[in-house]
C-alpha cells in the first residue's frame, strides 16, 4: 500500500516503483513516469465505463494538474486533469461525464487524506503543468478497435480505417433511409462529436474536412437528419459503448493526419435553431421534457444565434 511521509520514516519518493493507492471502484499504481489506473470490475456500483476500460497507463506528460478534496460521506477525492489533447476518451467526452464517471477520479476513505495530500505534492513537482499547454499527440490510449453499439436510429461499427452506419427500420429517419446505409473512412474525417446519451438530443456525429462529406453542400442542423450521425435514447448508445467508440475514432483521426487539427462542429443556422425550438416546445407540451430541461435547452438554442 502507498505510504507517506511520517514521523520517523523516510519521506516517500516517486522513485519507488509499485505503490499503490486503493480506493473505491478505482486503484493508481504510482511509477517514476506514470500512473497505472486499475479499475474494479464486477463490483456492485461500479460505472459500466469502468468496467470496459480495465485499466489505463497515464503518463506523467499526459497530466496537467493534480488536486485533492473532500468527497461525500466520509471520503476524500484526489483527481487528475489530464491536458487537452493527451487523451482522446477525455477530449470525446469533453466535459459531460458525471463526477462518479471520471475515470481521472480516485476516492479514498476520508482519513487517508494526508496520503493522498502527499501523493498530490509529489506527482505537483513532477507535472509539465498548465503552461504546457495541449499535448502534440495522444499519450493515453483509447480502448482500440473494433467497437460497434446499438443507437435509437440504428447500429454503427468501427473497424479501425473506417465506421459505417446500418439503419433501423423503426428509428431511422426517412431522410437517413432515402441516403441508405453509410460508410466513411478516417481519412474523410476531422474529428467526431459526442453528445451524452444522459442528456437531451444525445448522439454520435462525424465531423468531416470541409464541413461535409466530400466537401459538398451544407449538413442538416439536427443529427435525426444526417446520415453521418446516430442519436441516442433510453437504453441505446449508452456511455460505456457510445464514449469508447467515439474516443477511437478521434484517436485514429489524428494518428492518421497528426498535422491537421479536428475540424470545428458545423455552425448551426438560424433556420435550424428554430426547427430544434420548435421540437423543443412540442416535446415540453407533451410533457416529456421538465420546465427545467426546458428553460435550460432553450437558453443554448438561443446562444446559438
Amino acid at each position: 500500500m502507498f505510504t507517506g511521509a511520517t514521523r520517523g520514516r523516510t519521506p516517500h519518493t516517486m522513485s519507488r516503483m509499485g505503490d499503490v493507492l486503493a480506493g473505491i471502484h478505482t486503484a493508481w499504481e504510482i511509477a517514476p513516469d506514470s500512473v497505472l489506473i486499475r479499475f474494479t470490475r464486477g463490483n456492485r456500483g461500479t460505472p459500466k465505463l469502468f468496467q470496459v476500460l480495465g485499466e489505463r497507463r497515464v503518463p506523467l506528460e499526459a497530466l496537467q494538474s493534480v488536486t485533492v478534496s473532500p468527497g461525500e460521506r466520509g471520503t476524500v477525492v484526489l483527481h487528475a486533469v489530464p491536458r487537452p489533447g493527451a487523451d482522446p476518451l477525455m477530449d470525446a467526452a469533453a466535459g459531460q461525464l458525471k463526477e462518479s464517471a471520471d475515470p481521472y477520479r480516485l476516492v479514498l476513505p476520508a482519513e487517508r487524506a494526508t496520503v493522498a495530500e502527499h501523493c498530490a505534492d509529489e506527482l505537483r513537482a513532477v507535472l509539465p503543468g498548465p503552461g504546457a499547454g495541449p499535448a502534440a499527440r495522444w499519450l493515453v490510449s483509447s480502448v482500440g478497435a473494433p467497437l460497434q453499439f446499438k443507437a435509437y436510429d440504428g447500429k454503427v461499427s468501427f473497424d479501425g480505417e473506417k465506421v459505417s452506419f446500418r439503419w433501423s427500420w423503426t428509428g431511422a429517419s426517412s431522410a437517413k433511409w432515402k441516403a441508405g446505409d453509410q460508410s466513411y473512412t478516417v481519412s474523410e474525417l476531422a474529428g467526431v462529436e459526442w453528445r451524452s446519451p444522459e442528456a437531451l438530443e444525445g448522439h454520435l456525429r462525424l465531423l468531416f474536412r470541409g464541413g461535409a462529406p466530400g466537401g459538398a453542400g451544407e449538413r442538416p442542423a439536427r443529427a435525426d437528419q444526417d446520415p453521418a450521425a446516430v442519436v441516442f435514447g433510453l437504453g441505446y448508445g449508452p456511455v460505456h459503448e457510445s464514449l469508447p467508440f467515439a474516443a477511437a475514432v478521434l484517436e485514429a483521426v489524428r494518428e492518421a493526419a497528426p498535422a491537421v487539427p479536428a475540424a470545428a462542429a458545423p455552425p448551426r443556422d438560424p433556420a435550424g435553431v428554430a426547427e430544434r425550438m420548435r421540437h423543443l416546445g412540442e416535446l415540453h407540451g407533451a410533457g416529456l421534457v421538465t420546465d427545467e430541461e426546458f428553460r435550460n435547452k432553450k437558453a443554448e438554442l438561443l446562444a446559438e444565434l
